[in-house]
Parts: C-alpha cells; structure tokens; sequence
C-alpha cells in the first residue's frame, strides 16, 4: 500500500514545508555544528605541527608515522591543494593517497622503495608551497609564539572545514534525523538494538530496531556479497520471526540541484536489495530538505515511498 508516493497532488504542500523545515534547522543548528566541528579539527591540526616540528621538520618519516595529517598539509599551501590536484602535481599513486585520506593509513602492499618515494614527493611539493603567509617562522630562526602556531592551526582547521562543510552539515543533519526516528519509536515502546550486539538484516526481533545495519547484497557474474548500509532497520511487533524489516534511508538536502543528481542512487539500492531478498523488501525514504517533484516522480516510478520528517507519523501508515 502506498503511503505519500501516489498522492501527487499533495506533493507541492509537502515541499515547501519540507525546505521550510530544512531552512529553520540549518539557521539554528548548522552554525553551531561547523563550530564544533571546528574546534575539533583545530586541535587535530595543532597535533600535526606538533608532530612536524610547526611544519619545519615536516619530512618522509613524518608522514609515514602519522599519515592522518595528509588533508592539514593540503590546506597549509597556497592555493590550498585539492586531493586530485596534489596526485596530479606530484605525479603519485592514485590508490596510495586514497588510502591515507579515506583510511588514515598507508597502503600495505606498496614496496617500501616506491612508498618512500611517493612520500617524498608529498613532502617536496607540500613544503614548496606552504603558505608563507600562514607560516610566517618559516625560514627564520626565531621559534613561533604560541599565538602564532595557534593563529595558524585555526586558519587551517577553517579551510578544512570549509571544504568539508557540505558532509558536516550533512552529517549534523543526518544524526538529527537518526534522533528521531528513534525517539518517534521508543515512545512506542520499541527496543532499540545496537548494531554490533547481534542484529542484522535477517535476524532483528520482532518489537526493535537498529540504526545502520549492514545488508549484504549479492552482485557481479560471481554474486559475491558486498555489504551496503542500511540507516535504519525496523521489525515491527506483530512480525514474523524471519519476515525483513522495515529499510529506512534518510536524506537530507540543501539544494534542489544535488538531490536530482544522486535520485538514481536509492533506485540502485532497492534494485540491490530485491535481487538478493526477494520483491517482499520494504524500503522507503525519511526526507527532509529540497526534494522537487522531478525527484518524487523519479523515486515513486521505482516503487519507492517515503515519510517527510515534518510528518513522521506516517510511519505508522507502514505497518510499525
């Protein structure tokens, strides 16, 4: 039974609100999380210069035990270097530097000749570029002032940040909406269940629920399982021990644009998850944000429904 996704004469309503909704929260609590975030990232960064001597003793050695700091010293130059930009400059492995960034860690099967060099490569770019402006001791004998290493840290903990501000903001939002959706079922007496303590897709209790949970899914000519999160997994009271749960992703979104780009991802998705559960799953969007009616046509033409978080009771309407 469809719930909001054949109801397209109420769709133009329900977005306004929505971006409304969207609006109100990024004006009271975005601010605040970007500020967190960046007090955060200030005292990671004020580690990194720590560790490299304030960047004057930045060399090999010092990426390779703590090759976290990569991202600090791509916003230490000037221009600030984007991931893309520094593999193309310094001629390195595409793979080497997508490990260190995604993983915080080196790769483990690069030979140590060709991994010494790649850092060394980093390191002769990232100090032929660092900003002399930022670094102004660089290059004199005088050891900086504590408020000159601070000062430092803080503008580039700022530029880190705002490079990243679209996933702070968009994972302020999601945590936000995982809230509740987990109150919304604890008032109704549902147990929440951590992931890791036992849950999965297949086996979650009838009466509980858990938030990202892993779903494997089978995929490629040899239908290897490969895992894809699922933001939240329901088992409603009255279900069957091996009925699946209920599959929710939020979404949040900021802009009109973006959110027509990536609409094919969660068609994707259930397309995944049918092939390997069968056509009994239930998945459905928790949204918040813009989302236009080209998006809402797109995702209720892939049997898709959804609850706006500006009513979350329509949850109810799935049987939870």
């Amino acid at each position: 039974m469809a719930v909001n996704r054949d109801k397209p004469d109420h769709w133009k309503d329900d977005i306004a609100k929505s971006v409304d909704l969207y609006n109100e929260w990024f004006m009271d609590f975005a601010p605040q999380a970007y500020r967190d975030t960046r007090v955060v990232t200030t005292k990671a960064v004020e580690s990194a210069f720590e560790w490299t001597n304030n960047l004057s003793g930045l060399n090999a050695e010092s990426l390779r035990e703590h090759p976290e700091i990569l991202p600090i010293l791509r916003m230490s130059t000037c221009p600030p270097l984007a991931r893309d930009r520094l593999i193309g400059l310094a001629d390195l492995s595409k793979s080497l530097v997508g490990s260190i960034e995604v993983k915080s860690k080196l790769p483990s099967k690069m030979p140590r000749a060709l991994l010494d060099e790649q850092l060394g490569k980093i390191v002769q770019k990232i100090q032929r570029l660092t900003d002399p402006d930022i670094f102004v001791w660089l290059g004199k004998k005088d050891s900086p002032s504590e408020q000159a290493i601070h000062r430092a840290a803080t503008i580039v903990a700022d530029r880190l940040c705002g490079s990243q501000s679209d996933p702070i903001v968009r994972n302020a939002q999601e945590k936000r909406q995982l809230t509740m959706i987990g109150k919304w079922l604890d008032d109704r007496k549902y147990k929440h269940v951590p992931s890791g303590e036992g849950a999965t897709i297949s086996r979650l209790s009838p009466g509980s629920y858990s938030f990202r949970l892993n779903a494997p899914i089978k995929l490629g000519p040899d239908q290897s399982l490969v895992n894809i999160p699922i933001d939240v997994a329901i088992k409603a009271r009255g279900a069957k021990e091996d009925d699946l749960p209920l599959m929710v992703e939020c979404k949040s979104a900021g802009d009109f644009t973006n959110t027509n780009k990536r609409r094919k991802e969660e068609a994707t998705k259930i397309s995944q998850l049918k092939k390997t559960y069968g056509e009994n799953v239930r998945f459905i969007l928790f949204l918040c944000g813009y989302f236009d009616s080209g998006y809402l046509g797109y995702e209720a033409a892939e049997g898709i429904d959804w609850v706006w978080e500006h009513r979350i009771n329509d949850l109810a309407a799935f049987n939870v």
